[in-house]
């Protein structure tokens, strides 16, 4: 990260970001986290500069995203979606979301590392409206990765001005508490998931479990 973070500056935080909004696996999050914590040890590299090059990586490349969805629609993401991850449960389920939940999908899935590698190939596929995805799209994106690089580089840097036994608690305290939220999502992640994929095959089938049954007289 220290390599890329000297030859390549601010450029490789928005290539990566802005690749990985586009629908490609890769490791936004974490370079994100990685060039604040590098700001607030080197100061090398401005924490504001961080924030803009991965809040214009979110926004260019969920972009791009939203135009391939938008273009080559869900007949070929069915087809060669699976290639990038894009499961057919993950499609019915993307569909089944953005039909009653597009903007939070848009705003939320910017924090669910699986969704946000997803979220603009499906808004695009399932024709959200260009105006309203660029809203939450960019709202989301200023809050994730704008967020997550702020935060960072001020708990970073407390915790290096620490000292001692002080310094220890500190960092314990920072990994009890990202650990406690990793675990909680992913006990509730399943359960979550799995209820969403049933409402979604409902749905498809026609079964709205919103409707009152219909009783033959």
């Amino acid at each position: 990260m220290e390599y890329l973070f000297q030859h390549y500056g601010y450029g490789v935080i928005t290539l990566i970001v802005m690749l990985e909004s586009m629908g490609l696996p890769l490791p936004a999050e974490t370079l994100i986290i990685s060039a604040s914590l590098y700001c607030a040890a080197t100061h090398h590299m401005a924490i504001g500069w961080v924030a803009v090059a991965a809040i214009a990586g979110a926004v260019i490349g969920d972009n791009i995203g939203y135009v391939i969805g938008r273009t080559v629609g869900i007949p070929l993401l069915q087809r060669y979606g699976t290639r990038i991850g894009l499961t057919p449960d993950r499609l019915m389920l993307g569909r089944f979301l953005f039909r009653r939940h597009g903007s939070e999908i848009v705003f939320f899935g910017r924090f669910i590392a699986v969704v946000r590698v997803f979220v603009a190939l499906l808004a695009g596929a399932n024709h959200m409206t260009w105006p309203r995805f660029m809203i939450f799209n960019a709202a989301g994106g200023i809050c994730w990765a704008g967020g997550y690089a702020m935060l960072t580089y001020y708990l970073g840097h407390k915790i290096m001005q620490l000292s001692g036994p002080a310094s220890v608690i500190g960092v314990i305290g920072v990994v009890v508490g990202v650990g406690g939220s990793a675990i909680f999502l992913r006990r509730n992640e399943k359960r979550l998931t799995a209820k969403a994929m049933q409402e979604a095959r409902d749905d498809m089938n026609g079964n709205d479990p919103d409707k009152p049954s219909q009783k033959i007289p």
